[in-house]
């Protein structure tokens, strides 16, 4: 296999709207994941251990902290004579300026980019999954059948099939169904949303199915149109490691994975890069235990400083928890800040939240969901925006939603009930 021939087309323009406020100001690739990543990274480091050299990131909603993160590529090993990544924002169509409409919209409007390498082969991809996969062997197998496309599937649990695009096959992985999200799901083997494309067969389809049918999706248009034209479309049987990490359970969840000696998620064994500069990691000195500190079954970042107790829980860099303060399941992202004697539980924290002392966050019933968003939060967790400032002795319940940046008189009453929100919600 040629790897100078396939071209790697990365779709990181997700809104992540499931993630509330933790995708307001950032796409959801770039959403911080387990200490000093971000989801984007898992997706950059499988193309790089896959020896592919040229990729373009097709970004659309809120776009400067992840071409920030991605920066030269060099990270990741993508600069060189025959390496390169390119960041591809919306661009102006012949007709009107618009935003992409869809993962083959985004293709469509880059075909001078895609056609500038001349590819054999492309690889579409997404960046908001949490995964390991060796796309070489996905390659070989598409290449031995012959296909104009194939598909990574994967089998999921009955009841979370209508999520996900389906696909049925015969006795040598052909595709002779394809169903997008149905209400009564035909088969439970998953679309993960990875493809392996011809690319004269891609490119004619993009010019036929959206520059011609002015449809836009891979999955509700491509690759329905292909299998009624008779293209030869295989499924890829992935049976790695992969999560969706859609909304703010999943989120919690695929971390908590991370702390399971048990679990196949392994960063370690992954060899997951990062870029070192982001919120200046590489400077940061090493985490540092108080006396009395004790840590059980968490990840530590560079740059902590922990005199009380951490359980099951992650803490990015920069991260306080003082004295006689108890962290346990939780997620505290760069430089939050937990004072003395507060109690935190089953949280997820964005970066520079400042907690005042004897404050407790997590407490309370978990049968009551969020008043304002019932369908993210549901599940106990209780989630805390950016820079929010949290006045000394506050009590705050499950499932409430702290917006960016609350502070002061909005605690006047010193309690957030279960389920209550701080701060503004837009309509």
């Amino acid at each position: 296999m040629n790897t100078k021939k396939i071209l790697a087309m990365l779709l990181a323009g997700g809104a992540g709207t499931r993630l509330n406020i933790l995708s307001e100001t950032r796409a959801k690739p770039a959403v911080p994941f387990g200490g000093i990543y971000r989801i984007i990274d898992f997706t950059l480091s499988n193309i790089l251990h896959a020896g592919l050299g040229n990729v373009g990131v097709l970004t659309q909603y809120r776009p400067l902290s992840l071409m920030e993160h991605i920066g030269s590529g060099s990270s990741w090993d993508f600069i060189g004579l025959d390496r390169s990544i390119r960041i591809l924002p919306p661009q102006t169509g012949k007709n009107k300026s618009d935003w992409y409409k869809g993962t083959a919209d985004a293709c469509y409007l880059n075909l001078g980019y895609m056609d500038r390498f001349q590819p054999e082969q492309v690889l579409i991809l997404s960046g908001d999954h949490i995964y390991k996969m060796d796309y070489q062997e996905m390659i070989n197998f598409h290449c031995q059948k012959g296909a104009d496309v194939t598909i990574a599937t994967l089998v999921v649990p009955w009841e979370e099939a209508s999520r996900f695009g389906l696909v049925m096959v015969d006795d040598d992985q052909r595709v002779v169904e394809f169903q997008e999200k149905p209400d009564q799901p035909g088969s439970n083997l998953a679309s993960m949303g990875i493809y392996v494309f011809e690319y004269s067969v891609l490119r004619q389809q993009l010019l036929d199915v959206v520059g011609g049918m002015k449809k836009y999706d891979f999955g509700q248009d491509i690759l329905p149109h292909m299998l009624s034209g008779g293209k030869k479309m295989y499924a890829y049987p992935f049976k790695g490691y992969w999560r969706d990490v859609g909304t703010i359970k999943s989120f919690w969840d695929a971390q908590q994975e991370l702390l399971n000696p048990d679990s196949p998620f392994d960063l370690s064994r992954w060899q997951v890069y990062t870029n070192p500069e982001d919120r200046n990691l590489s400077e940061r000195g090493a985490s540092r235990l108080g006396k009395h500190a004790l840590v059980l079954n968490s990840y530590v970042s560079k740059g902590c400083v922990v005199k009380g107790k951490v359980v099951n829980s992650i803490l990015s860099p920069g991260v306080l928890v003082e004295k006689n303060s108890i962290v346990q399941n939780s997620i505290l992202m760069h430089d939050c800040q937990i004072e003395e004697n507060c109690f935190i539980d089953f949280t997820i924290m964005d970066k520079d939240v400042k907690v005042g002392s004897g404050a407790s966050i997590g407490t309370g019933e978990e049968s009551q969901v969020n008043i304002k968003f019932p369908s993210h939060l549901n599940s106990g967790i209780t989630l805390v925006g950016k820079g929010a400032n949290i006045p000394s002795g506050t009590v705050i319940g499950k499932n409430c939603l702290l917006f960016p940046g609350v502070k002061g008189k909005l605690f006047a009453k010193k309690e957030v009930g279960s389920g209550e929100v701080v701060g503004a919600v837009e309509d």
